[in-house]
Protein backbone atom coordinates (compact mmCIF):
# COMPACT_ATOMS: atom_id res chain seq x y z
CA UNK A 1 0.00 0.00 0.00
CA UNK A 2 2.60 2.68 0.49
CA UNK A 3 4.17 1.92 -2.81
CA UNK A 4 0.66 2.27 -4.41
CA UNK A 5 0.32 5.50 -2.66
CA UNK A 6 3.98 7.05 -3.57
CA UNK A 7 2.66 6.54 -6.92
CA UNK A 8 -0.07 8.52 -6.89
CA UNK A 9 1.34 11.08 -5.21
CA UNK A 10 4.56 10.94 -7.42
CA UNK A 11 2.74 11.24 -10.55
CA UNK A 12 0.50 13.49 -9.60
CA UNK A 13 2.89 16.32 -8.74
CA UNK A 14 4.65 15.65 -11.95
CA UNK A 15 1.35 15.72 -14.12
CA UNK A 16 0.96 19.16 -12.21
CA UNK A 17 4.88 20.25 -12.77
CA UNK A 18 4.69 19.16 -16.50
CA UNK A 19 1.26 21.28 -16.93
CA UNK A 20 2.48 24.21 -15.42
CA UNK A 21 5.74 23.89 -17.43
CA UNK A 22 3.80 24.00 -20.83
CA UNK A 23 1.71 27.25 -19.38
CA UNK A 24 4.82 28.71 -18.39
CA UNK A 25 6.41 28.47 -22.19
CA UNK A 26 3.00 29.51 -23.81
CA UNK A 27 2.81 32.83 -21.69
CA UNK A 28 6.74 33.66 -21.65
CA UNK A 29 6.95 35.09 -24.81
CA UNK A 30 6.08 38.88 -25.11
CA UNK A 31 7.41 39.48 -21.51
CA UNK A 32 5.43 38.92 -18.31
CA UNK A 33 2.30 41.16 -16.68
CA UNK A 34 -0.19 40.88 -13.69
CA UNK A 35 -2.93 39.48 -15.58
CA UNK A 36 -0.23 36.49 -17.32
CA UNK A 37 1.09 35.96 -13.65
CA UNK A 38 -2.27 35.68 -12.41
CA UNK A 39 -3.33 33.05 -14.95
CA UNK A 40 -0.27 30.54 -14.27
CA UNK A 41 -0.47 31.60 -10.30
CA UNK A 42 -4.17 29.99 -10.46
CA UNK A 43 -3.15 27.80 -13.03
CA UNK A 44 -0.25 26.13 -10.73
CA UNK A 45 -1.86 25.52 -7.75
CA UNK A 46 -5.12 24.10 -9.73
CA UNK A 47 -3.09 21.97 -11.12
CA UNK A 48 -2.43 19.61 -7.93
CA UNK A 49 -5.60 18.58 -7.93
CA UNK A 50 -5.45 18.54 -12.33
CA UNK A 51 -2.70 16.18 -12.06
CA UNK A 52 -4.77 14.07 -9.06
CA UNK A 53 -7.45 13.89 -11.44
CA UNK A 54 -5.63 12.63 -14.33
CA UNK A 55 -3.83 10.04 -12.20
CA UNK A 56 -7.40 8.97 -10.93
CA UNK A 57 -8.44 8.21 -14.35
CA UNK A 58 -5.64 6.22 -15.57
CA UNK A 59 -4.86 4.02 -12.64
CA UNK A 60 -8.68 3.31 -12.25
CA UNK A 61 -8.80 2.51 -16.13
CA UNK A 62 -6.00 -0.18 -15.99
CA UNK A 63 -7.34 -1.64 -12.75
CA UNK A 64 -10.82 -1.92 -14.31
CA UNK A 65 -9.28 -3.12 -17.56
CA UNK A 66 -7.55 -6.35 -15.44
CA UNK A 67 -10.77 -6.98 -12.67
CA UNK A 68 -12.45 -9.98 -12.59
CA UNK A 69 -16.23 -10.27 -12.90
CA UNK A 70 -17.89 -9.91 -9.32
CA UNK A 71 -19.37 -13.42 -8.01
CA UNK A 72 -22.55 -13.89 -9.80
CA UNK A 73 -24.38 -15.20 -5.92
CA UNK A 74 -23.47 -14.24 -2.00
CA UNK A 75 -24.06 -16.11 0.75
CA UNK A 76 -27.26 -15.08 2.77
CA UNK A 77 -25.90 -13.01 6.16
CA UNK A 78 -25.72 -14.72 9.65
CA UNK A 79 -26.01 -11.52 11.16
CA UNK A 80 -29.53 -9.08 11.81
CA UNK A 81 -29.14 -5.75 9.87
CA UNK A 82 -31.61 -3.19 10.70
CA UNK A 83 -31.99 -0.86 7.22
CA UNK A 84 -32.22 2.65 8.27
CA UNK A 85 -33.54 5.13 5.51
CA UNK A 86 -33.66 9.05 6.53
CA UNK A 87 -36.03 11.57 5.60
CA UNK A 88 -36.90 15.10 5.97
CA UNK A 89 -39.82 16.59 3.86
CA UNK A 90 -39.84 14.18 1.31
CA UNK A 91 -43.24 12.56 -0.68
CA UNK A 92 -43.29 8.88 1.02
CA UNK A 93 -44.95 8.17 -2.46
CA UNK A 94 -41.49 8.21 -3.70
CA UNK A 95 -39.66 6.78 -0.72
CA UNK A 96 -41.51 3.88 0.66
CA UNK A 97 -42.46 2.03 -2.74
CA UNK A 98 -38.39 1.05 -3.02
CA UNK A 99 -38.16 0.07 0.01
CA UNK A 100 -40.72 -2.64 0.02
CA UNK A 101 -39.30 -3.77 -3.04
CA UNK A 102 -35.96 -4.77 -1.88
CA UNK A 103 -37.53 -6.13 1.20
CA UNK A 104 -39.49 -8.15 -0.84
CA UNK A 105 -36.57 -9.09 -2.64
CA UNK A 106 -34.63 -9.93 0.21
CA UNK A 107 -37.58 -12.47 1.08
CA UNK A 108 -37.40 -14.28 -2.04
CA UNK A 109 -33.45 -14.90 -1.70
CA UNK A 110 -34.68 -16.09 1.57
CA UNK A 111 -32.76 -13.57 3.79
CA UNK A 112 -35.67 -11.60 4.54
CA UNK A 113 -35.73 -13.12 8.69
CA UNK A 114 -31.81 -11.30 9.23
CA UNK A 115 -33.47 -7.31 8.05
CA UNK A 116 -35.93 -4.82 9.59
CA UNK A 117 -36.50 -1.35 8.43
CA UNK A 118 -36.61 1.47 10.14
CA UNK A 119 -37.93 4.60 8.54
CA UNK A 120 -36.04 7.96 10.41
CA UNK A 121 -37.33 11.01 10.29
CA UNK A 122 -36.52 14.85 10.89
CA UNK A 123 -39.78 15.88 8.97
CA UNK A 124 -40.71 19.32 10.22
CA UNK A 125 -44.78 19.84 11.76
CA UNK A 126 -45.64 21.03 8.57
CA UNK A 127 -45.46 17.47 6.98
CA UNK A 128 -45.51 15.23 9.58
CA UNK A 129 -49.21 14.27 9.28
CA UNK A 130 -48.90 13.40 5.43
CA UNK A 131 -45.77 11.44 6.36
CA UNK A 132 -47.27 9.36 9.06
CA UNK A 133 -49.81 8.48 7.15
CA UNK A 134 -47.86 7.17 4.21
CA UNK A 135 -45.77 5.16 6.70
CA UNK A 136 -48.40 3.81 8.79
CA UNK A 137 -49.99 2.45 5.95
CA UNK A 138 -46.59 1.08 4.19
CA UNK A 139 -46.38 -1.01 7.87
CA UNK A 140 -49.66 -2.57 7.43
CA UNK A 141 -47.72 -5.16 5.03
CA UNK A 142 -45.48 -6.37 7.37
CA UNK A 143 -45.68 -3.95 11.03
CA UNK A 144 -43.09 -6.22 13.14
CA UNK A 145 -40.47 -5.46 10.41
CA UNK A 146 -41.13 -1.78 9.63
CA UNK A 147 -40.90 0.79 12.14
CA UNK A 148 -40.85 4.34 12.05
CA UNK A 149 -39.66 7.45 14.41
CA UNK A 150 -39.74 10.92 14.10
CA UNK A 151 -37.87 13.58 15.64
CA UNK A 152 -38.87 16.31 17.08
CA UNK A 153 -35.72 17.97 17.53
CA UNK A 154 -33.18 17.75 14.79
CA UNK A 155 -29.70 17.85 16.48
CA UNK A 156 -27.18 17.89 14.94
CA UNK A 157 -28.63 16.87 11.23
CA UNK A 158 -28.62 13.47 9.92
CA UNK A 159 -25.64 12.43 12.34
CA UNK A 160 -27.49 13.32 14.53
CA UNK A 161 -30.82 10.88 13.82
CA UNK A 162 -28.48 8.38 12.80
CA UNK A 163 -26.24 8.51 16.11
CA UNK A 164 -29.92 8.85 17.91
CA UNK A 165 -31.26 6.04 16.55
CA UNK A 166 -27.76 3.61 17.79
CA UNK A 167 -27.91 4.95 20.87
CA UNK A 168 -32.36 4.19 21.93
CA UNK A 169 -33.25 2.00 18.61
CA UNK A 170 -30.56 -0.19 17.31
CA UNK A 171 -30.46 -2.76 20.28
CA UNK A 172 -30.36 -6.72 18.56
CA UNK A 173 -28.20 -4.91 15.30
CA UNK A 174 -24.70 -5.47 15.14
CA UNK A 175 -25.03 -4.05 11.63
CA UNK A 176 -27.07 -1.32 9.92
CA UNK A 177 -27.75 -0.29 5.98
CA UNK A 178 -27.66 3.42 5.85
CA UNK A 179 -29.81 4.45 3.35
CA UNK A 180 -30.86 8.01 2.27
CA UNK A 181 -34.56 8.74 0.32
CA UNK A 182 -33.39 8.90 -3.11
CA UNK A 183 -31.64 5.73 -2.15
CA UNK A 184 -31.98 2.05 -4.45
CA UNK A 185 -30.30 -1.17 -3.43
CA UNK A 186 -30.94 -4.34 -4.59
CA UNK A 187 -30.94 -7.45 -2.85
CA UNK A 188 -28.15 -9.09 -4.41
CA UNK A 189 -26.10 -5.65 -3.94
CA UNK A 190 -27.23 -5.58 0.03
CA UNK A 191 -25.90 -8.89 0.05
CA UNK A 192 -22.78 -8.16 -0.98
CA UNK A 193 -22.76 -5.77 1.38
CA UNK A 194 -23.35 -7.94 4.22
CA UNK A 195 -20.39 -10.72 2.65
CA UNK A 196 -17.94 -8.37 2.71
CA UNK A 197 -18.61 -7.29 6.09
CA UNK A 198 -18.88 -10.72 7.89
CA UNK A 199 -15.64 -11.64 6.28
CA UNK A 200 -13.54 -8.73 7.63
CA UNK A 201 -14.46 -8.16 11.37
CA UNK A 202 -12.07 -5.43 11.13
CA UNK A 203 -14.16 -3.34 8.92
CA UNK A 204 -16.74 -0.75 10.49
CA UNK A 205 -18.01 0.64 6.78
CA UNK A 206 -18.32 -1.33 3.65
CA UNK A 207 -19.57 1.57 0.63
CA UNK A 208 -20.92 0.68 -2.37
CA UNK A 209 -20.11 2.85 -5.38
CA UNK A 210 -24.10 4.21 -5.93
CA UNK A 211 -24.70 5.01 -9.53
CA UNK A 212 -27.39 7.53 -11.14
CA UNK A 213 -31.20 5.84 -11.57
CA UNK A 214 -32.44 5.50 -14.85
CA UNK A 215 -33.97 9.54 -15.37
CA UNK A 216 -36.26 10.81 -17.80
CA UNK A 217 -35.31 14.63 -17.32
CA UNK A 218 -32.72 15.98 -19.40
CA UNK A 219 -30.90 17.35 -17.06
CA UNK A 220 -30.51 14.09 -14.44
CA UNK A 221 -29.73 12.06 -17.67
CA UNK A 222 -27.13 13.43 -19.45
CA UNK A 223 -25.30 14.26 -15.62
CA UNK A 224 -25.43 10.39 -14.76
CA UNK A 225 -24.30 9.91 -18.27
CA UNK A 226 -20.82 11.55 -17.57
CA UNK A 227 -21.17 10.43 -13.72
CA UNK A 228 -21.45 7.26 -14.13
CA UNK A 229 -18.12 6.61 -16.47
CA UNK A 230 -16.18 8.93 -13.97
CA UNK A 231 -17.26 7.64 -11.51
CA UNK A 232 -16.21 4.20 -12.13
CA UNK A 233 -12.50 4.52 -12.76
CA UNK A 234 -12.84 7.36 -9.79
CA UNK A 235 -13.88 4.17 -7.55
CA UNK A 236 -11.46 1.74 -8.74
CA UNK A 237 -8.48 3.95 -7.99
CA UNK A 238 -9.70 5.01 -4.47
CA UNK A 239 -9.98 1.34 -3.38
CA UNK A 240 -6.60 0.06 -4.99
CA UNK A 241 -4.65 2.79 -2.96
CA UNK A 242 -6.16 3.59 -0.06
CA UNK A 243 -7.08 0.09 1.33
CA UNK A 244 -9.04 -0.19 3.92
CA UNK A 245 -8.45 3.48 5.08
CA UNK A 246 -11.25 4.77 1.77
CA UNK A 247 -14.44 7.03 1.77
CA UNK A 248 -17.65 7.02 3.11
CA UNK A 249 -20.63 8.73 1.34
CA UNK A 250 -22.84 8.47 3.74
CA UNK A 251 -25.47 6.38 2.82
CA UNK A 252 -25.62 3.15 0.31
CA UNK A 253 -23.19 1.86 3.35
CA UNK A 254 -23.21 -0.99 5.39
CA UNK A 255 -22.29 0.22 9.15
CA UNK A 256 -20.87 -1.61 11.72
CA UNK A 257 -23.21 -0.17 14.63
CA UNK A 258 -20.56 -0.82 18.16
CA UNK A 259 -17.71 0.93 16.63
CA UNK A 260 -19.35 3.65 14.80
CA UNK A 261 -21.30 4.09 17.80
CA UNK A 262 -17.93 4.03 20.12
CA UNK A 263 -15.75 6.01 17.97
CA UNK A 264 -17.97 7.93 15.55
CA UNK A 265 -19.56 10.91 17.89
CA UNK A 266 -18.71 14.11 15.98
CA UNK A 267 -17.28 16.96 17.88
CA UNK A 268 -18.76 20.20 17.08
CA UNK A 269 -17.16 23.21 14.52
CA UNK A 270 -14.62 25.77 16.62
CA UNK A 271 -17.88 28.44 16.86
CA UNK A 272 -19.94 25.33 18.39
CA UNK A 273 -21.93 24.59 15.47
CA UNK A 274 -22.79 21.09 14.35
CA UNK A 275 -20.78 19.66 11.14
CA UNK A 276 -22.76 20.04 8.41
CA UNK A 277 -20.86 17.21 6.15
CA UNK A 278 -20.55 14.39 8.30
CA UNK A 279 -19.51 11.04 6.22
CA UNK A 280 -15.85 12.04 5.49
CA UNK A 281 -15.23 13.38 9.49
CA UNK A 282 -17.12 9.62 10.37
CA UNK A 283 -15.01 7.81 8.25
CA UNK A 284 -11.52 9.46 9.80
CA UNK A 285 -12.80 8.78 13.13
CA UNK A 286 -13.28 5.33 13.08
CA UNK A 287 -10.15 5.29 10.61
CA UNK A 288 -7.84 6.60 13.21
CA UNK A 289 -9.47 4.16 16.07
CA UNK A 290 -7.52 1.00 13.76
CA UNK A 291 -11.30 0.40 11.78
CA UNK A 292 -11.26 -0.58 8.40
CA UNK A 293 -13.96 1.35 6.02
CA UNK A 294 -13.66 -0.08 2.29
CA UNK A 295 -14.71 0.75 -0.47
CA UNK A 296 -16.26 -2.09 -2.79
CA UNK A 297 -16.23 -0.67 -6.45
CA UNK A 298 -18.97 -2.32 -8.15
CA UNK A 299 -21.41 -0.50 -10.11
CA UNK A 300 -24.59 -2.97 -10.00
CA UNK A 301 -27.01 -2.94 -7.92
CA UNK A 302 -26.70 0.68 -5.76
CA UNK A 303 -28.54 3.89 -7.26
CA UNK A 304 -29.63 7.19 -6.16
CA UNK A 305 -31.76 10.35 -7.71
CA UNK A 306 -30.01 12.87 -9.22
CA UNK A 307 -31.29 16.89 -8.96
CA UNK A 308 -33.96 16.74 -11.43
CA UNK A 309 -32.93 20.81 -12.98
CA UNK A 310 -30.20 22.95 -12.57
CA UNK A 311 -31.59 25.12 -9.55
CA UNK A 312 -31.46 22.30 -7.60
CA UNK A 313 -28.11 20.94 -8.78
CA UNK A 314 -26.41 24.28 -7.94
CA UNK A 315 -28.47 24.16 -4.15
CA UNK A 316 -26.83 20.59 -3.85
CA UNK A 317 -23.34 21.78 -4.76
CA UNK A 318 -23.32 24.48 -2.61
CA UNK A 319 -24.92 22.58 0.36
CA UNK A 320 -21.70 19.96 -0.07
CA UNK A 321 -19.54 23.02 -0.40
CA UNK A 322 -20.26 24.16 2.52
CA UNK A 323 -20.07 21.57 4.32
CA UNK A 324 -16.61 20.40 2.45
CA UNK A 325 -14.93 23.75 3.49
CA UNK A 326 -15.76 23.37 7.13
CA UNK A 327 -13.03 20.46 7.45
CA UNK A 328 -10.23 23.12 7.32
CA UNK A 329 -11.56 23.39 10.80
CA UNK A 330 -10.63 19.86 11.49
CA UNK A 331 -7.27 18.90 9.86
CA UNK A 332 -5.67 19.13 13.14
CA UNK A 333 -8.02 17.16 15.16
CA UNK A 334 -6.58 14.82 17.46
CA UNK A 335 -6.45 10.95 16.84
CA UNK A 336 -7.01 11.25 13.21
CA UNK A 337 -4.22 9.42 11.05
CA UNK A 338 -2.64 10.63 7.87
CA UNK A 339 -4.64 8.57 5.39
CA UNK A 340 -7.85 10.21 7.48
CA UNK A 341 -6.58 14.07 6.85
CA UNK A 342 -5.92 13.32 3.53
CA UNK A 343 -9.96 12.51 3.10
CA UNK A 344 -10.55 15.54 4.61
CA UNK A 345 -8.19 17.47 2.59
CA UNK A 346 -9.50 15.64 -0.65
CA UNK A 347 -13.38 16.72 -0.06
CA UNK A 348 -11.94 20.32 0.63
CA UNK A 349 -10.30 20.48 -2.72
CA UNK A 350 -13.20 19.06 -4.90
CA UNK A 351 -14.26 22.33 -4.32
CA UNK A 352 -11.31 24.50 -2.97
CA UNK A 353 -9.55 24.81 -6.59
CA UNK A 354 -12.75 26.36 -8.22
CA UNK A 355 -12.03 30.10 -7.05
CA UNK A 356 -8.74 29.26 -9.50
CA UNK A 357 -10.42 28.29 -12.57
CA UNK A 358 -12.50 31.24 -12.17
CA UNK A 359 -9.16 33.82 -11.78
CA UNK A 360 -7.79 32.18 -14.84
CA UNK A 361 -10.85 33.03 -16.81
CA UNK A 362 -11.00 36.54 -15.44
CA UNK A 363 -7.28 37.01 -16.12
CA UNK A 364 -7.08 35.89 -19.47
CA UNK A 365 -10.45 38.28 -20.44
CA UNK A 366 -8.30 41.30 -18.92
CA UNK A 367 -5.28 40.32 -20.64
CA UNK A 368 -6.78 40.04 -24.24
CA UNK A 369 -8.67 43.19 -23.75
CA UNK A 370 -5.94 45.41 -22.26
CA UNK A 371 -2.10 44.13 -23.07
CA UNK A 372 -1.04 45.63 -26.14
CA UNK A 373 2.44 45.31 -24.93
CA UNK A 374 2.31 41.47 -24.32
CA UNK A 375 -0.23 40.00 -26.55
CA UNK A 376 -2.95 37.32 -25.07
CA UNK A 377 -1.16 34.22 -26.53
CA UNK A 378 -4.32 32.67 -27.16
CA UNK A 379 -3.99 29.82 -29.59
CA UNK A 380 -0.61 28.31 -27.29
CA UNK A 381 -2.63 28.52 -24.45
CA UNK A 382 -5.99 27.09 -25.66
CA UNK A 383 -3.60 23.76 -26.49
CA UNK A 384 -2.75 23.94 -22.76
CA UNK A 385 -5.83 24.18 -21.30
CA UNK A 386 -7.11 21.58 -23.39
CA UNK A 387 -4.15 19.61 -22.14
CA UNK A 388 -5.60 20.43 -18.98
CA UNK A 389 -8.95 19.90 -19.24
CA UNK A 390 -8.51 16.19 -20.74
CA UNK A 391 -6.30 15.73 -17.24
CA UNK A 392 -9.11 17.20 -15.35
CA UNK A 393 -11.91 14.69 -16.89
CA UNK A 394 -9.36 12.13 -17.59
CA UNK A 395 -11.62 9.92 -15.14
CA UNK A 396 -14.62 10.21 -17.40
CA UNK A 397 -12.84 10.31 -20.49
CA UNK A 398 -11.15 6.61 -19.63
CA UNK A 399 -14.20 5.36 -18.26
CA UNK A 400 -15.94 5.90 -21.45
CA UNK A 401 -13.30 4.12 -23.08
CA UNK A 402 -13.63 1.47 -20.64
CA UNK A 403 -17.06 1.17 -21.14
CA UNK A 404 -16.86 0.44 -24.59
CA UNK A 405 -15.79 -2.97 -23.93
CA UNK A 406 -19.73 -3.43 -23.16
CA UNK A 407 -21.23 -1.02 -25.87
CA UNK A 408 -23.89 -4.00 -25.94
CA UNK A 409 -25.21 -2.61 -22.72
CA UNK A 410 -25.51 0.51 -23.94
CA UNK A 411 -26.95 0.31 -26.92
CA UNK A 412 -24.80 0.20 -29.25
CA UNK A 413 -21.98 2.38 -30.33
CA UNK A 414 -23.84 4.66 -32.14
CA UNK A 415 -26.24 5.97 -28.96
CA UNK A 416 -23.45 5.63 -27.12
CA UNK A 417 -21.47 8.21 -28.57
CA UNK A 418 -24.42 10.11 -29.36
CA UNK A 419 -24.69 10.32 -25.50
CA UNK A 420 -20.70 11.02 -25.17
CA UNK A 421 -21.04 14.04 -27.21
CA UNK A 422 -24.16 15.48 -25.66
CA UNK A 423 -22.51 14.88 -22.31
CA UNK A 424 -19.83 16.80 -23.04
CA UNK A 425 -21.42 19.82 -24.26
CA UNK A 426 -24.15 19.72 -21.48
CA UNK A 427 -20.45 19.05 -18.73
CA UNK A 428 -19.13 22.21 -20.80
CA UNK A 429 -21.78 24.48 -20.18
CA UNK A 430 -22.85 23.30 -16.84
CA UNK A 431 -19.36 23.51 -15.14
CA UNK A 432 -19.06 27.22 -16.52
CA UNK A 433 -21.79 28.02 -14.92
CA UNK A 434 -20.99 25.83 -11.57
CA UNK A 435 -17.67 27.86 -11.46
CA UNK A 436 -19.05 30.90 -10.85
CA UNK A 437 -21.78 29.51 -8.30
CA UNK A 438 -19.38 27.78 -6.23
CA UNK A 439 -16.67 30.97 -6.37
CA UNK A 440 -19.26 32.96 -5.05
CA UNK A 441 -20.52 30.52 -2.15
CA UNK A 442 -17.02 30.44 -1.33
CA UNK A 443 -16.43 33.84 -0.80
CA UNK A 444 -19.65 34.46 1.18
CA UNK A 445 -18.68 31.68 3.27
CA UNK A 446 -15.10 32.72 3.99
CA UNK A 447 -17.00 35.80 5.25
CA UNK A 448 -18.92 34.64 7.70
CA UNK A 449 -22.22 33.11 5.86
CA UNK A 450 -23.45 30.24 7.64
CA UNK A 451 -25.30 27.15 5.70
CA UNK A 452 -28.74 26.04 6.24
CA UNK A 453 -29.75 22.58 6.72
CA UNK A 454 -33.05 22.53 3.82
CA UNK A 455 -34.87 19.81 2.50
CA UNK A 456 -34.26 18.85 -1.22
CA UNK A 457 -36.89 18.36 -4.17
CA UNK A 458 -36.40 15.26 -6.12
CA UNK A 459 -39.21 15.60 -8.55
CA UNK A 460 -39.29 16.12 -12.26
CA UNK A 461 -40.35 20.39 -13.15
CA UNK A 462 -39.80 22.93 -16.04
CA UNK A 463 -37.84 25.88 -14.85
CA UNK A 464 -39.79 29.47 -16.00
CA UNK A 465 -37.19 31.74 -17.76
CA UNK A 466 -38.44 34.90 -15.07
CA UNK A 467 -36.99 31.87 -12.65
CA UNK A 468 -33.70 31.06 -14.48
CA UNK A 469 -33.49 34.96 -15.13
CA UNK A 470 -33.38 35.44 -10.96
CA UNK A 471 -30.93 32.59 -9.99
CA UNK A 472 -28.65 33.09 -13.22
CA UNK A 473 -27.93 36.75 -14.29
CA UNK A 474 -24.88 37.57 -12.13
CA UNK A 475 -23.44 34.45 -14.12
CA UNK A 476 -24.75 35.59 -17.59
CA UNK A 477 -23.51 39.48 -17.36
CA UNK A 478 -20.19 37.97 -16.49
CA UNK A 479 -19.91 36.06 -18.87
CA UNK A 480 -21.06 38.96 -21.36
CA UNK A 481 -18.28 40.92 -19.99
CA UNK A 482 -15.37 37.93 -20.28
CA UNK A 483 -16.77 37.31 -23.65
CA UNK A 484 -16.08 41.03 -23.96
CA UNK A 485 -12.84 40.95 -23.10
CA UNK A 486 -11.68 38.04 -25.23
CA UNK A 487 -13.48 39.46 -28.27
CA UNK A 488 -11.38 42.63 -27.85
CA UNK A 489 -8.23 40.56 -28.99
CA UNK A 490 -10.21 38.30 -31.88
CA UNK A 491 -11.32 35.48 -33.35
CA UNK A 492 -8.54 33.55 -31.68
CA UNK A 493 -9.10 34.66 -27.76
CA UNK A 494 -12.94 34.22 -29.06
CA UNK A 495 -12.04 30.78 -29.61
CA UNK A 496 -9.72 30.09 -25.92
CA UNK A 497 -12.57 31.04 -24.19
CA UNK A 498 -15.67 29.44 -25.79
CA UNK A 499 -15.40 25.45 -24.18
CA UNK A 500 -14.24 27.35 -21.39
CA UNK A 501 -16.69 29.84 -20.38
CA UNK A 502 -19.73 29.56 -23.01
CA UNK A 503 -21.84 28.36 -20.18
CA UNK A 504 -22.12 31.53 -18.80
CA UNK A 505 -23.65 33.70 -21.33
CA UNK A 506 -25.96 30.81 -22.43
CA UNK A 507 -26.98 29.86 -18.49
CA UNK A 508 -30.72 31.10 -18.53
CA UNK A 509 -31.70 29.20 -21.85
CA UNK A 510 -29.51 26.23 -20.70
CA UNK A 511 -31.35 26.00 -17.44
CA UNK A 512 -34.91 26.78 -18.92
CA UNK A 513 -33.79 23.80 -21.67
CA UNK A 514 -32.78 21.16 -19.35
CA UNK A 515 -35.63 21.33 -17.70
CA UNK A 516 -38.37 21.22 -20.24
CA UNK A 517 -39.77 17.74 -20.13
CA UNK A 518 -40.02 17.64 -24.43
CA UNK A 519 -36.47 17.23 -24.36
CA UNK A 520 -36.09 14.84 -22.07
CA UNK A 521 -38.53 12.75 -23.86
CA UNK A 522 -36.40 13.50 -27.02
CA UNK A 523 -33.20 12.14 -25.58
CA UNK A 524 -35.22 9.22 -23.87
CA UNK A 525 -36.79 8.21 -27.51
CA UNK A 526 -33.57 8.46 -29.39
CA UNK A 527 -31.90 6.48 -26.44
CA UNK A 528 -29.21 9.50 -26.31
CA UNK A 529 -27.21 9.51 -22.79
CA UNK A 530 -29.12 5.82 -21.88
CA UNK A 531 -27.58 3.89 -18.92
CA UNK A 532 -27.22 0.29 -18.78
CA UNK A 533 -30.51 -0.03 -16.72
CA UNK A 534 -32.73 1.46 -19.46
CA UNK A 535 -31.56 -0.57 -22.36
CA UNK A 536 -31.90 -3.79 -20.39
CA UNK A 537 -35.66 -2.77 -18.90
CA UNK A 538 -36.68 0.03 -21.76
CA UNK A 539 -39.64 2.32 -20.92
CA UNK A 540 -40.58 4.45 -23.93
CA UNK A 541 -42.32 6.98 -22.29
CA UNK A 542 -45.49 9.45 -23.29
Amino acid sequence: MPYRRALMLCGSLLAAAGLTTLMVRALAPGGWTVAKAAILGSFALASLWVGFCLMQGVAGYVLLLCRKPPPEAYPLPATRIAIAVTVRNEDMDIVLPPLGQLLNALDAVGAGSMFALFVLSDSSDAAASAEEQAVAAFRGNDPSRIHYRRRRNNDRFKAGNIMEFMDQRADGFPLMLILDADSRMSARAVLRLAAEMEANPHLAIVQHLTVGLPATAAFPRLFQFGMRAGMRTWAAALAWWQGDECCYWGHNALIRIAPFRDHARLPLLPDGRPILSHDQVEAALLAGAGWGIRLLPEEDGSFEANPPALPEFMRRELRWLAGNLEYRHLLRMPGLRAMGRWQLVQAILLFGCTPFYLVILLAASFAAATDPVSPFPAIPVLAVMLAWAGAIYAPKLLGYAEACRRIGTYGGMGRFLSGVLAETVFTLLLDAVSVVGKTATTVRLLLGMRPAWLPQNRGDRGVAWSEAARLLWPHTALGVVAFAGFAAAGWGAMLWAVPLAGGLPMAIPFCVLTAKPWFGTWLRRRGIAAIPEEVLSPDPGP
